[in-house]
């Protein structure tokens, strides 16, 4: 069933959304496609779903009045001692765009054990429609891999979308009851290096936390993000794979 969209929270000097998700000013029912997706991310816009326990999963847009970036400008990234040291080590095994699916439904598991929350804000239909930008070349993952019991296992990953020479970056996860502690850290600074290495202009990384505070992540008002996103997207750089590590 298509998901119902609704409006979060948006600054009033922010572009409207599509109109033809509020053709009411409300609500409405619509298909979450990549065209879309892309859509709304040149606009500045990302989606997030209510929880199961409120319902129906209404998927929601959200362009908050302040963004938080990861400078990729020298000297943006801060890269903590303790996930330099992991990094060095080779502790784990990178590639990219090898399990794209699987990065974003581990970022959807919700592990109250860690203290997670009552349910994810990724919908089974959001894994559908960004796996398919996935395979339109507009949706990237980073992985890390280690050994487990004996098999080669996924313990962590992030995954966002690419337009132009910008990435929203959307979640990460790591898996430390399978070894992969810090393994998400790895993936972010691996991804915001190969992005500084192929000419990225804008890494979003939507809202700040303490934990992304660490890696240099600031805050820029809307008007400043937007200026920063119309650039970056119409920049003639594309998304360049990542070799394997």
């Amino acid at each position: 069933m298509p998901a119902r969209f609704r409006r979060g929270e948006q600054t009033p000097a922010a572009p409207a959304a599509p109109r033809r998700l509020y053709p009411c000013g409300v609500s409405d029912q619509h298909q979450l496609t990549p065209e879309l997706l892309l859509e709304l991310y040149s606009r500045g816009y990302f989606v997030m779903a209510d929880p199961p326990t409120r319902g129906p999963r209404v998927l929601r847009v959200y362009r908050p009045k302040v963004r938080a970036i990861l400078p990729l400008e020298p000297g943006g990234l801060h890269v903590p001692r303790t996930v330099a040291r992991l990094a060095r080590r080779g502790r784990f095994r990178l590639t990219c765009d090898r399990a794209f699916r699987e990065v974003m439904s581990g970022c959807a598991a919700v592990r109250p054990e860690r203290g997670g929350a009552a349910g994810s804000w990724i919908s089974d239909e959001m894994i559908d429609a960004y796996t398919a930008l996935h395979e339109l070349g507009h949706a990237h993952s980073i992985e890390a891999w280690r050994g487990f019991e004996g098999r080669d296992t996924l313990v962590g990953g992030i995954y966002g979308v690419s337009i132009g020479a910008a990435f929203f970056a959307e979640s990460m996860f790591c898996r430390p009851e399978w070894g992969g502690s810090g393994a998400s850290s790895v993936c972010l600074v691996t991804l915001a290096r190969h992005l500084q290495q192929i000419g990225f202009r804008l890494l979003d990384v939507q809202m700040v936390n303490p934990h992304t505070a660490r890696f240099g992540v600031v805050e820029v008002s809307d008007e400043s993000f937007a200026k920063r996103l119309g650039e970056a997207v119409c920049a003639p750089v594309a998304w360049t794979p990542l070799s394997d590590q």
